[in-house]
């Protein structure tokens, strides 16, 4: 559900930080999430990011790669683009899919501090990250920053967990499962599906002609089980998991895996929906 981008989040004593993907996160995230929740629409931001043939090229929170080789096969091959995360381990895995002579170059790095010059790029992409950024005005300001005039900022975040049943599914079964102290990680990824207050901060951040799309998708769950595991060890959900102690994280995949199949058969029709923003700096 989510990129893995923020810094600076003060997390409840029994949950883990929901912007810290380490250990076997990323590997669970890339190969259980990836084909499921995150390419086709990493194809979409790629393909309008690529639209203007921009040259030098910035992705924030960029995880385990599947926007950037998106956007690689997509942009110009003179075209330079560059990864960054704020957590080494997610690059690692965004490594692997790239040759060495392919133009791309990877850097860990926090959304609200980016090490970049001003207006050093022509686009600036970043696929559900948002949500993670505990100062997300910061965040746009940065993203204007390091971009030149009139040069374009896009990214996308998940819209409300009704629109999403995976999230209403998990949220769902964690609830159940630990009724008194239930994992909070779920919550995070939908917590921006509201609009207006982005539409507000990006002109306040000094973005002009917002272009704001929803788009829904329909992808088919081959196997559930194994997307339902992607969905608990792909992401901190596992770490708040074990810090209770009381339910094995393979219970919560059982659970997941079978009220996905019971609501959408076999194989699994998964809807879900996501909003696009694309934005101009003034």
């Amino acid at each position: 559900m989510a990129s893995d981008q923020a810094s600076g989040y003060t997390a409840d004593m029994r949950d883990s930080d929901p912007a810290r993907f380490a250990g076997d996160i990323p590997r669970h995230y890339d190969a259980g999430l990836g084909p499921v929740i995150f390419e086709d629409y990493a194809a979409d931001i790629a393909r309008r990011t690529a639209i203007r043939a921009p040259h030098d090229v910035l992705e924030i929170a960029a995880g385990t790669g599947i926007v950037t080789r998106k956007l690689r096969d997509a942009l110009l091959p003179a075209a330079r683009l560059t990864a960054t995360d704020l957590n080494a381990p997610m690059l690692e895995v965004a490594r692997q899919k790239f040759r060495a002579d392919e133009a791309v170059g990877f850097e860990v790095a926090d959304a609200l501090v980016l090490p970049f010059a001003d207006r050093a790029f022509d686009a600036v992409v970043c696929q559900f990250g948002l949500m993670f950024f505990p100062d997300k005005d910061a965040a746009l300001r940065e993203a204007r920053r390091v971009l030149k005039p009139h040069g374009r900022y896009l990214f996308n975040v998940w819209d409300a967990a009704r629109y999403n049943p995976f999230a209403r599914i998990g949220l769902g079964v964690v609830e159940r499962l630990f009724p008194d102290d239930p994992p909070k990680f779920l919550k995070t990824p939908f917590s921006c599906p509201e609009i207006d207050p982005i539409k507000e901060a990006l002109i306040a951040a000094g973005f002009s002609h917002i272009v704001v799309s929803v788009l829904p998708r329909m992808h088919e769950v081959a196997d559930p089980m194994a997307f339902s595991k992607g969905l608990v060890f792909g992401n901190p959900l596992v770490d708040q998991i074990r810090a209770r102690g009381d339910v094995a994280p393979e219970t919560v995949v059982e659970a997941m895996a079978a009220q996905l199949t019971e609501e959408f058969g076999t194989p699994v029709k998964l809807p879900m929906q996501a909003i696009l923003f694309e934005a101009v700096r003034t």
